[in-house]
């Protein structure tokens, strides 16, 4: 993490979501004391565990985006896993530990990206080489004829001096090319390493298929450096890929396995921060026969990872001792004291989210940095158009999504989404051809578009 007062992570987050004060100052609160017990002495510091949080609150009010934007800021492993997501130990699904295997994974592909930097100038330097030789073995395979120039200059050498000085004025022009990018949609054929599935398990094969992006990076890394039958062959691809490929395939030559794995556990397990969302879908109605798979064994399977366990994960054991969790549920059927007491007493601190108001709503429509507003001024300004919000505009929209959360399901500032997308439609479908107009949305410009639809009790239901 940077070194971040709590008051600055607050101003942080206030640029992105309105309101909400206690959650955003629980959560400050939570990181820089996770900070300032690295500064303790050994003996002491493993004493001081994190003080998990529990938000409360109803939908759409930014439980979420405080979770997503401290992400953001931190420079530490963190994920975000929905509770539902989970069924107890001995059932089809998957486990609870596998929260704990994506925050290794996650740790770990951060740490890759970071050292990868580290070595990409040294990395680049040796892939460009490589590239010149395959371009010019390329250039001299299909033109055996030198220019009448180059062969006059060297006219008086011997044979191989010929052939080396041929060589290297070959490679300066082809550098001097590739450097100004003037190759860059070339063909040029170069040999990769290709390594077959090294995948074991079903567990393993079905969390690689939802992080593809994870088996392309760190983990081909790691089967490379184990050796899994890797083998060359031959692919004919633009020079600029071929330059990527080569570049990334150098770089992680030149990393330390062991280190990187050693490193990534160790910030999982002293830095790690686990978003747990939807925590209140845990309790469900009291059953008289069996046992609930989807709640209460999902809540005691939790407690260890809680209280703080060791976990097998595919590159070692991960301690969860120290690792931060906080969860959010909306509780509207339910309470937090529904959850097991043994749960409960794990998150000991909690924070509750008002519900947002219209001036809330308001706020949330011009005030943050990636305010709906701004975001499609932005957008149609592709197109040329100008898109003015008035006041009295912004205050209509903000009261018919205040009135529709009344009358329909209160999903908050989500709702906000849907009612932009219905007053924009006419503008977002016609833009192409409105380039270089202004188009003022006022109450008049709003109402028009979908004031009578919320009048119709029936039919907004199937529009909001």
């Amino acid at each position: 993490m940077t070194s971040l007062s709590p008051q600055a992570i607050v101003q942080v987050l206030d640029k992105y979501i309105v309101g909400q004060e206690e959650a955003k100052k629980a959560v400050a609160i939570a990181l820089c004391t996770r900070e300032r017990r690295k500064k303790l002495p050994p003996e002491f510091r493993q004493e001081i565990t994190p003080k998990n949080i529990l938000m409360i609150g109803p939908t759409g009010v930014g439980k979420t985006e405080i979770a997503r934007r401290v992400s953001d800021m931190i420079n530490a492993p963190f994920i975000k896993v929905e509770a539902t997501r989970f069924t107890e130990v001995g059932y089809v699904g998957r486990d609870v530990d596998s929260i704990i295997s994506e925050l290794v994974e996650s740790s770990i592909n951060k740490v890759y990206e970071e050292k990868l930097k580290e070595v990409e100038s040294k990395a680049e330097k040796i892939a460009t080489e490589k590239l010149v030789d395959y371009l010019c073995h390329q250039l001299n395979k299909g033109n055996r004829k030198q220019p009448v120039k180059k062969q006059l200059a060297i006219g008086n050498l011997s044979q191989a001096k010929k052939a080396k000085k041929l060589t290297t004025l070959n490679q300066k022009l082809v550098a001097n090319l590739l450097q100004s990018h003037q190759l860059d949609d070339h063909i040029v054929e170069i040999e990769v390493e290709d390594s077959p599935q090294s995948i074991s398990s079903p567990t393993e094969s079905y969390y690689y298929e939802e992080n593809s992006g994870i088996r392309d990076d760190f983990s081909d890394f790691v089967d490379d450096l184990k050796g899994y039958g890797k083998c060359q062959r031959k692919r004919r691809i633009s020079v600029k890929e071929a330059h990527r490929i080569l570049v990334r395939a150098e770089a992680s030559k030149l990393l330390d396995y062991s280190q990187v794995i050693e490193e990534a556990i160790e910030r999982a397990q002293e830095n790690g921060v686990v978003f747990i969302d939807e925590l209140d879908k845990l309790i469900s109605p009291r059953i008289e026969v069996g046992r609930d798979i989807s709640g209460e064994g999902v809540q005691r399977d939790l407690l260890p990872i809680l209280e703080g366990t060791t976990i097998m994960t595919r590159y070692g054991p991960t301690k969860t001792e120290h690792i931060l969790f906080i969860a959010a549920g909306a509780f509207y059927q339910n309470k937090p004291s529904d959850l097991i007491p043994e749960l409960q007493g794990r998150f000991p601190l909690r924070v509750e989210l008002k519900p947002l108001s219209q001036n809330d709503l308001e706020k949330i429509l011009i005030e943050p940095h990636n305010a709906l507003t701004k975001q499609y001024q932005a957008l149609l300004a592709t197109e040329g158009v100008g898109l003015i919000f008035t006041k009295d505009g912004i205050a209509e929209i903000s009261r018919l999504a205040k009135l529709m959360n009344e009358r329909s399901e209160n999903i908050g500032a989500r709702r906000l989404n849907t009612i932009m997308e219905k007053v924009l439609e006419e503008i977002n479908f016609s833009a192409p051809e409105r380039a270089n107009e202004k188009i003022i949305v006022d109450t008049t410009y709003v109402r028009q578009h979908i004031g009578n639809l919320i009048q119709d009790e029936d039919l907004s239901r199937y529009i909001l």
